[in-house]
């Protein structure tokens, strides 16, 4: 599922997690993973978040920060899936260097992608907020300058697909290629629009106060899924407006959301507290995998779990003491691509791994 940065809900925790030397045992693949098989390390470093495939799942398009190279804050990478045991994993830069850049996903043809970027805004890396403003709270920014750009896959820009003020991100394609699904925050709220690719046509899906962000379609493209804040007490309503009013957002606590794909029929799936996110419908488009921290008040580790539509048959499916997130399957079902803190040496990178997906 897509977040607006590097994204990590878990940064404050990761740094708790170094201090009580959690990361001590560090492990490709641990026990009870067992719908893992033949599991793949493809990065070594850094910062490598958002990793999703192409439409025939030859190759993964992500971002990727990493100081020690001169990435100073996320660019969009692309790279082919090795089918080979000795074949390495080969990234090309995509994005053009400059500001942030966020959110990449493959058009149909395999030859185009979108994603957003801030460098119409600025050249340089957009400032981080100063989280001891607002209590030392975990926030992100929404930065006003993020916009969404259709390139091809050798970094060509050739459309800027958003103009409109304010923050425009976290998009995705639908299966059949001709709409993208993507978070806006141009009517004063973070809703869920689509845009018609083709002739620009752009219509609002969700209209509910909260944050509305990390959408995909269903396989099948008749449902979309997303992770959604809900402000319900007069207090919750007032620092989420507060913080939205100054490109901000808490997003601590979150559940996965479905409805139809035009954004009929909006409905809570999880209800299990603290950040539910980067939900995705498996092959099936009936299964969603997701990645949560309600089981642990201290708001760590992340790991993925699998349920059902209705929130039903909830089950644990990955095991690192740190970070397990932005699941998505490929489209036949065999792969499944993640990123995690695991087998990092201690560091706090976080990488992409890739394995065979056992029912």
């Amino acid at each position: 599922m897509k977040y607006n940065q590097p994204v990590k809900v878990y940064f404050t925790s990761m740094l708790l997690a170094l201090s009580l030397n959690l990361f001590s045992q560090d492990s490709l693949q641990y026990a009870d993973e067992s719908h893992f098989k033949n599991i793949r390390q493809l990065t070594f470093g850094g910062d490598n978040a958002e990793a999703y495939f192409s439409f025939d799942g030859k190759w993964i398009i992500y971002q990727k920060t990493n100081t020690k190279e001169g990435i100073q804050c996320d660019q969009i990478f692309i790279g082919k899936v090795p089918t080979k045991e000795n074949e390495k994993f080969v990234p090309i830069q995509v994005s053009n260097g400059k500001g942030r850049t966020t959110c990449g996903a493959f058009l149909k043809d395999g030859k185009h992608i979108v994603y957003a970027s801030t460098h119409l805004g600025s050249s340089d890396c957009p400032p981080i907020p100063d989280r001891s403003k607002y209590g030392n709270k975990y926030i992100w920014p929404l930065y006003d300058s993020y916009d969404i750009f259709l390139s091809d896959t050798k970094g060509n820009i050739i459309k800027n697909l958003t103009n409109q003020p304010g923050y425009d991100a976290e998009a995705t394609i639908s299966p059949d290629g001709k709409t993208m699904l993507f978070t806006s925050t141009r009517d004063g709220d973070l809703d869920l629009y689509t845009m018609n690719i083709k002739s620009g046509a752009v219509k609002r899906i969700t209209t509910t106060l909260g944050y509305d962000g990390g959408a995909w379609f269903s396989p099948d493209g008749k449902k979309i899924i997303w992770r959604a804040s809900r402000p319900k007490t007069e207090d919750e309503v007032k620092e989420y407006k507060e913080l939205l009013k100054e490109n901000l957002v808490a997003p601590t606590r979150m559940e996965v959301w479905i409805a139809n794909a035009d954004g009929s029929n909006a409905r809570q799936v999880s209800q299990l507290g603290q950040a539910n996110w980067a939900p995705a419908y498996m092959p099936d488009s009936k299964t969603i995998i997701f990645a949560s921290n309600h089981e642990y008040k201290r708001g760590f580790p992340f790991n993925l779990y699998l349920m059902n539509e209705d929130g039903s048959n909830l089950r644990k499916i990955s095991r690192d003491k740190g970070f397990d997130a932005f699941p998505m399957f490929s489209l036949d079902g065999k792969k499944v691509i993640f990123c995690s803190n695991r087998n990092n040496g201690g560091t706090r990178d976080t990488n992409i791994f890739i394995a065979d997906w056992v029912d």
